[in-house]
């Protein structure tokens, strides 16, 4: 297949060309295929969990056309170059990682260019998918049915009040929950008081 189409477009997307969105593209491919695919489905059949962000998942998206923002993709940040794709009809699913060894294999297919960067660039668009990834059959730990949630489903956090889409909310003690109100979350809140929609502009300038 003449993977030149989608690496310009992952390309144009992310404004220029990586190793990793090479990686994203040839292992979309192979995920599709591996479930049966010749070309991404119309439908929503293809779901991706992602185990990084940034280029890579740009390559996945210009060979799957699967994203985040139609939700036919999530991040689990392990900080891996890996992805299980999943056919939601069937359950069927797969890990694809690159295999072990594959930058130094990469040599064998970049005659002369002894830069490990360029080499990268030049054998992960024509090495065989077999010497480049490899292929798991796993099962999900959690349902996909709550992992895709169900649309329009929203709930208020009992504490703070704000809104949780996707049945995302925590149950505990008979109250509804968001994950930060419930584990801490992600952040904390910062030394100032709260402040009202008119003082915001004053507050971001202060922060410059």
């Amino acid at each position: 297949m003449n993977i030149q189409p989608l690496l310009e477009k992952s390309a144009r997307d992310h404004h220029h060309l990586c190793p990793r969105q090479i990686i994203g593209v040839r292992m979309g491919l192979l995920g599709l295929q591996a479930l049966g695919y010749e070309t991404p489905p119309e439908k929503k059949f293809i779901y991706i969990i992602s185990e990084t962000d940034g280029c890579f998942v740009d390559g996945l998206t210009a060979a799957t056309h699967c994203s985040i923002g139609h939700r036919t993709m999530r991040i689990e940040d392990y900080g891996k170059v890996a992805a299980v794709f999943v056919d939601i009809v069937s359950r069927q699913a797969v890990r694809i990682a690159p295999a072990l060894d594959v930058r130094q294999r990469a040599y064998a297919y970049a005659a002369g260019e002894s830069r490990r960067y360029f080499a990268q660039m030049q054998a992960y668009q024509v090495m065989p998918d077999e010497e480049m990834f490899s292929v798991t059959p796993v099962l999900l730990n959690l349902p996909l049915e709550s992992i895709l949630s169900r649309p329009g489903v929203r709930v208020s956090c009992d504490q703070c009040g704000e809104e949780i889409m996707n049945e995302r909310e925590i149950h505990a003690d008979g109250m509804r929950l968001c994950q930060a109100c419930a584990h801490g979350g992600y952040y904390q809140l910062a030394q100032i008081p709260s402040v009202l929609v008119p003082q915001t502009k004053t507050i971001l300038e202060n922060m410059r």
